[in-house]
Protein backbone atom coordinates (compact mmCIF):
# COMPACT_ATOMS: atom_id res chain seq x y z
CA UNK A 1 0.00 0.00 0.00
CA UNK A 2 1.39 3.34 -0.87
CA UNK A 3 -1.50 5.80 -0.01
CA UNK A 4 -4.27 5.45 2.03
CA UNK A 5 -7.47 8.04 3.18
CA UNK A 6 -9.28 7.01 5.80
CA UNK A 7 -12.24 8.98 6.16
CA UNK A 8 -11.28 12.32 5.02
CA UNK A 9 -13.74 15.04 5.30
CA UNK A 10 -12.94 18.90 4.25
CA UNK A 11 -15.45 21.64 4.94
CA UNK A 12 -16.05 25.74 5.12
CA UNK A 13 -17.38 27.38 7.73
CA UNK A 14 -20.48 26.60 5.64
CA UNK A 15 -20.66 23.16 4.80
CA UNK A 16 -19.04 19.88 4.58
CA UNK A 17 -17.56 19.55 1.01
CA UNK A 18 -15.36 16.18 1.31
CA UNK A 19 -17.55 13.87 3.70
CA UNK A 20 -15.52 11.04 5.06
CA UNK A 21 -13.69 9.91 2.07
CA UNK A 22 -11.66 6.67 1.88
CA UNK A 23 -9.67 5.35 -0.51
CA UNK A 24 -6.66 2.87 -0.91
CA UNK A 25 -3.88 3.31 -3.70
CA UNK A 26 -1.20 0.67 -4.05
CA UNK A 27 2.21 0.16 -5.97
CA UNK A 28 2.09 1.00 -9.23
CA UNK A 29 -1.61 1.47 -9.73
CA UNK A 30 -3.15 4.17 -12.02
CA UNK A 31 -5.97 4.96 -9.79
CA UNK A 32 -8.58 7.07 -10.95
CA UNK A 33 -10.38 9.39 -9.01
CA UNK A 34 -13.57 10.31 -11.42
CA UNK A 35 -16.76 12.99 -11.14
CA UNK A 36 -18.36 16.14 -12.66
CA UNK A 37 -16.73 19.33 -11.86
CA UNK A 38 -17.27 20.25 -8.28
CA UNK A 39 -17.58 16.74 -7.16
CA UNK A 40 -14.36 17.18 -4.20
CA UNK A 41 -11.64 15.20 -6.40
CA UNK A 42 -8.84 18.33 -6.62
CA UNK A 43 -9.63 19.01 -3.23
CA UNK A 44 -9.33 16.27 -1.91
CA UNK A 45 -6.28 15.93 -3.79
CA UNK A 46 -4.59 18.81 -2.31
CA UNK A 47 -5.56 17.50 1.07
CA UNK A 48 -3.16 14.90 1.16
CA UNK A 49 0.30 17.15 0.52
CA UNK A 50 -1.22 20.00 2.63
CA UNK A 51 -2.04 22.17 -0.32
CA UNK A 52 -5.58 23.54 0.25
CA UNK A 53 -6.45 26.87 1.64
CA UNK A 54 -6.00 27.89 4.91
CA UNK A 55 -9.90 28.53 5.50
CA UNK A 56 -10.64 25.11 4.86
CA UNK A 57 -10.43 22.34 7.55
CA UNK A 58 -9.48 18.75 7.03
CA UNK A 59 -10.18 15.66 9.53
CA UNK A 60 -9.26 11.99 9.20
CA UNK A 61 -6.30 10.09 8.26
CA UNK A 62 -4.00 10.20 4.75
CA UNK A 63 -1.20 7.21 5.30
CA UNK A 64 1.74 7.57 3.04
CA UNK A 65 3.55 3.90 3.61
CA UNK A 66 2.41 4.53 7.10
CA UNK A 67 3.08 8.23 8.10
CA UNK A 68 0.07 10.56 8.25
CA UNK A 69 0.75 13.21 6.46
CA UNK A 70 -1.43 15.32 7.93
CA UNK A 71 -0.07 15.53 11.00
CA UNK A 72 3.28 16.48 9.13
CA UNK A 73 4.69 20.03 9.99
CA UNK A 74 5.15 22.70 7.28
CA UNK A 75 8.47 21.71 7.10
CA UNK A 76 7.85 18.09 7.01
CA UNK A 77 5.55 17.99 3.84
CA UNK A 78 7.79 20.23 1.87
CA UNK A 79 10.64 17.94 2.02
CA UNK A 80 8.13 15.10 1.07
CA UNK A 81 6.71 16.90 -1.76
CA UNK A 82 8.36 16.43 -5.04
CA UNK A 83 10.35 13.88 -3.47
CA UNK A 84 8.03 11.83 -2.30
CA UNK A 85 4.84 12.99 -3.32
CA UNK A 86 4.60 15.20 -6.98
CA UNK A 87 1.61 17.29 -8.49
CA UNK A 88 0.85 17.93 -12.38
CA UNK A 89 -1.20 20.47 -12.04
CA UNK A 90 -3.80 21.29 -15.42
CA UNK A 91 -2.82 24.76 -15.23
CA UNK A 92 0.56 23.22 -16.29
CA UNK A 93 1.98 27.04 -16.91
CA UNK A 94 1.93 27.56 -13.02
CA UNK A 95 4.46 25.34 -12.70
CA UNK A 96 7.07 27.74 -14.21
CA UNK A 97 7.92 31.67 -13.68
CA UNK A 98 7.76 33.31 -17.20
CA UNK A 99 10.55 35.30 -16.93
CA UNK A 100 12.87 32.39 -15.61
CA UNK A 101 13.95 30.01 -18.16
CA UNK A 102 13.17 26.31 -17.92
CA UNK A 103 16.68 24.75 -16.92
CA UNK A 104 16.56 27.22 -13.84
CA UNK A 105 13.25 25.81 -12.31
CA UNK A 106 14.83 21.89 -12.49
CA UNK A 107 18.04 23.77 -11.05
CA UNK A 108 16.50 25.17 -8.47
CA UNK A 109 14.01 21.97 -7.65
CA UNK A 110 17.74 19.82 -7.41
CA UNK A 111 18.91 22.27 -5.59
CA UNK A 112 16.46 22.72 -2.67
CA UNK A 113 16.54 18.90 -2.38
CA UNK A 114 20.61 18.69 -1.53
CA UNK A 115 21.91 17.94 -4.92
CA UNK A 116 25.18 20.56 -4.49
CA UNK A 117 27.13 19.59 -7.98
CA UNK A 118 25.70 22.17 -10.69
CA UNK A 119 27.36 19.65 -13.24
CA UNK A 120 25.02 17.19 -11.82
CA UNK A 121 22.07 19.28 -11.51
CA UNK A 122 22.18 20.03 -14.97
CA UNK A 123 23.06 16.09 -16.51
CA UNK A 124 19.97 15.15 -14.34
CA UNK A 125 17.89 17.89 -15.52
CA UNK A 126 18.63 16.94 -19.41
CA UNK A 127 18.27 13.24 -18.59
CA UNK A 128 14.80 14.20 -17.12
CA UNK A 129 13.32 16.35 -20.42
CA UNK A 130 14.84 13.74 -22.79
CA UNK A 131 12.92 11.22 -21.05
CA UNK A 132 9.71 13.24 -21.76
CA UNK A 133 11.04 13.52 -25.37
CA UNK A 134 12.13 17.25 -25.31
CA UNK A 135 15.65 18.38 -26.65
CA UNK A 136 18.39 19.68 -24.48
CA UNK A 137 18.12 22.82 -26.44
CA UNK A 138 14.55 23.76 -24.42
CA UNK A 139 16.67 24.01 -21.15
CA UNK A 140 17.67 26.95 -22.55
CA UNK A 141 14.42 28.39 -23.31
CA UNK A 142 11.57 30.45 -22.04
CA UNK A 143 8.50 28.92 -21.11
CA UNK A 144 6.42 31.01 -23.77
CA UNK A 145 8.64 29.79 -26.08
CA UNK A 146 7.24 26.52 -25.90
CA UNK A 147 3.75 24.82 -27.00
CA UNK A 148 1.50 23.99 -24.72
CA UNK A 149 2.20 20.18 -25.14
CA UNK A 150 5.77 20.85 -24.65
CA UNK A 151 4.94 23.09 -21.60
CA UNK A 152 2.77 19.85 -20.21
CA UNK A 153 5.73 17.42 -20.56
CA UNK A 154 8.51 19.54 -19.44
CA UNK A 155 5.75 19.98 -16.28
CA UNK A 156 5.68 16.28 -15.91
CA UNK A 157 9.95 15.94 -16.26
CA UNK A 158 9.83 18.36 -13.33
CA UNK A 159 7.42 16.26 -11.60
CA UNK A 160 9.22 13.11 -12.17
CA UNK A 161 12.77 14.73 -11.63
CA UNK A 162 13.16 12.45 -8.16
CA UNK A 163 11.44 9.77 -9.01
CA UNK A 164 8.63 10.24 -7.01
CA UNK A 165 6.49 6.94 -4.83
CA UNK A 166 2.67 9.05 -5.71
CA UNK A 167 2.21 11.23 -8.68
CA UNK A 168 -0.93 13.50 -8.16
CA UNK A 169 -1.97 14.53 -11.70
CA UNK A 170 -5.44 16.46 -11.44
CA UNK A 171 -7.04 16.83 -15.06
CA UNK A 172 -3.37 17.37 -16.76
CA UNK A 173 -4.94 17.25 -20.32
CA UNK A 174 -8.22 19.33 -20.29
CA UNK A 175 -6.53 22.42 -21.81
CA UNK A 176 -4.51 20.43 -24.86
CA UNK A 177 -5.78 19.39 -27.95
CA UNK A 178 -6.49 15.83 -28.01
CA UNK A 179 -3.48 15.27 -30.37
CA UNK A 180 -1.06 16.76 -27.40
CA UNK A 181 -3.03 15.34 -24.68
CA UNK A 182 -2.79 11.59 -26.21
CA UNK A 183 1.21 12.12 -25.93
CA UNK A 184 1.07 13.67 -22.68
CA UNK A 185 -0.50 10.67 -21.61
CA UNK A 186 1.66 8.32 -22.91
CA UNK A 187 4.78 9.81 -21.77
CA UNK A 188 3.07 9.47 -18.29
CA UNK A 189 2.50 6.20 -18.64
CA UNK A 190 5.92 5.50 -20.41
CA UNK A 191 7.53 7.20 -17.09
CA UNK A 192 5.40 5.17 -14.71
CA UNK A 193 6.84 2.08 -16.59
CA UNK A 194 10.02 3.04 -16.18
CA UNK A 195 9.96 4.17 -12.77
CA UNK A 196 7.07 2.27 -11.05
CA UNK A 197 5.40 4.94 -9.63
CA UNK A 198 1.68 5.05 -8.85
CA UNK A 199 -0.78 7.54 -9.66
CA UNK A 200 -3.33 9.35 -8.68
CA UNK A 201 -5.05 10.59 -11.72
CA UNK A 202 -7.90 13.27 -11.24
CA UNK A 203 -10.19 13.24 -14.43
CA UNK A 204 -13.95 13.39 -16.14
CA UNK A 205 -12.73 11.95 -19.05
CA UNK A 206 -13.82 8.37 -19.62
CA UNK A 207 -11.59 7.25 -22.46
CA UNK A 208 -8.38 8.19 -20.18
CA UNK A 209 -9.80 5.89 -17.87
CA UNK A 210 -10.55 3.09 -20.45
CA UNK A 211 -7.20 3.25 -21.73
CA UNK A 212 -4.77 3.94 -18.85
CA UNK A 213 -6.65 3.46 -15.26
CA UNK A 214 -6.80 -0.07 -13.53
CA UNK A 215 -8.48 0.58 -10.45
CA UNK A 216 -11.02 3.99 -9.92
CA UNK A 217 -13.42 5.36 -7.53
CA UNK A 218 -16.77 7.68 -8.53
CA UNK A 219 -16.96 11.04 -6.36
CA UNK A 220 -20.47 12.89 -6.31
CA UNK A 221 -21.33 15.78 -3.73
CA UNK A 222 -17.89 15.11 -1.87
CA UNK A 223 -18.44 10.83 -1.74
CA UNK A 224 -17.18 7.89 -3.03
CA UNK A 225 -20.11 6.44 -4.42
CA UNK A 226 -18.58 3.60 -6.11
CA UNK A 227 -14.47 2.16 -6.07
CA UNK A 228 -12.95 -0.69 -7.65
CA UNK A 229 -11.45 -2.60 -10.59
CA UNK A 230 -11.70 -0.31 -13.81
CA UNK A 231 -13.13 -3.45 -15.73
CA UNK A 232 -15.61 -4.07 -13.13
CA UNK A 233 -17.11 -0.85 -13.05
CA UNK A 234 -17.00 0.15 -16.71
CA UNK A 235 -18.50 -3.42 -17.24
CA UNK A 236 -20.93 -3.58 -14.80
CA UNK A 237 -21.87 -0.22 -12.50
CA UNK A 238 -23.58 -1.05 -9.76
CA UNK A 239 -24.48 2.90 -8.32
CA UNK A 240 -27.15 4.96 -10.44
CA UNK A 241 -24.87 7.72 -10.79
CA UNK A 242 -21.85 5.46 -12.30
CA UNK A 243 -24.66 3.97 -15.20
CA UNK A 244 -25.14 7.66 -16.12
CA UNK A 245 -21.93 8.86 -15.97
CA UNK A 246 -20.97 6.29 -18.80
CA UNK A 247 -23.80 6.69 -20.21
CA UNK A 248 -23.78 10.19 -21.13
CA UNK A 249 -19.68 9.90 -21.79
CA UNK A 250 -18.27 9.54 -25.36
CA UNK A 251 -17.94 6.13 -27.08
CA UNK A 252 -15.17 4.31 -24.79
CA UNK A 253 -13.28 3.33 -27.35
CA UNK A 254 -10.56 1.07 -26.43
CA UNK A 255 -8.22 2.66 -29.17
CA UNK A 256 -7.53 6.20 -30.09
CA UNK A 257 -10.10 8.66 -31.32
CA UNK A 258 -10.94 8.27 -34.82
CA UNK A 259 -7.68 10.13 -36.78
CA UNK A 260 -5.66 10.39 -34.04
CA UNK A 261 -3.32 7.38 -34.97
CA UNK A 262 -2.37 9.02 -38.36
CA UNK A 263 -1.66 12.27 -36.88
CA UNK A 264 0.54 10.62 -33.94
CA UNK A 265 2.74 9.32 -37.00
CA UNK A 266 3.24 12.20 -38.94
Amino acid sequence: MILSIDEVSIRNQNKIIVDQVSLTIREGDWFALVGESGSGKSLLSQSIGQLLPAQLQVEGSVFFKEQDLLKLSAKEIRKLRGKNVAYIFQDYQGSFTPFRKIGEHFDEYLKVHGFSSKKLRYKQAIEALESVGLAEELYHRYPFQLSGGQLQRAAIALALLLSPDLVIADEITTALDSVSGHRVLEMLAKRQKETGCSILFITHDWRVVRRYANKLAIMKDGKIVESGGKHRILDHPQHQYTKQLIKSAPILEKGLPSGLDREMKS
